[in-house]
């Protein structure tokens, strides 16, 4: 099992950047997939961004395709999600989830979820 503890959210205008990091416990972190996700008030949690084990592989939503970067530590245990060029549409609760299985962009792939961080973009 792991947990998982997610940090670095904020209030941040438009155009601004943020980091998100996402902690791990335990000594097999480089034997998850993780993915972060996000859930905005009244909608449905989305996928963000996903990365493989060793991180050969990434996968992002369309909506943040060029803007958003996901990265991992494995020395670390920890996932990062660089974000640049913030709108206000990218206000939520971020959360990132860990999978046992190999990379997928399906919230219901992932066994792990941590408790999230909310993330608020100004006009």
């Amino acid at each position: 099992q792991v947990q998982l503890v997610e940090s670095g959210g904020g209030l941040v205008q438009a155009g601004g950047s943020l980091r998100l990091s996402c902690a791990a416990s335990g000594r097999t972190f480089s034997s998850y997939s993780m993915g972060w996700f996000r859930q905005a008030p009244g909608k449905e949690r989305e996928f963000v961004a996903a990365i493989s084990r060793t991180a050969s592989t990434t996968y992002y939503a369309d909506s943040v395709k060029g803007r958003f970067t996901i990265s991992r530590d494995n020395a670390k245990n920890t996932v990062y999600l660089e974000m640049s060029s913030l709108k206000p549409e990218d206000t939520a609760v971020y959360y990132c989830a860990a999978s046992v299985k190999v990379v997928r962009t399906t919230s219901t792939w992932y066994d792990y979820w941590g408790q999230g961080t909310q993330v608020t973009v100004s006009s």
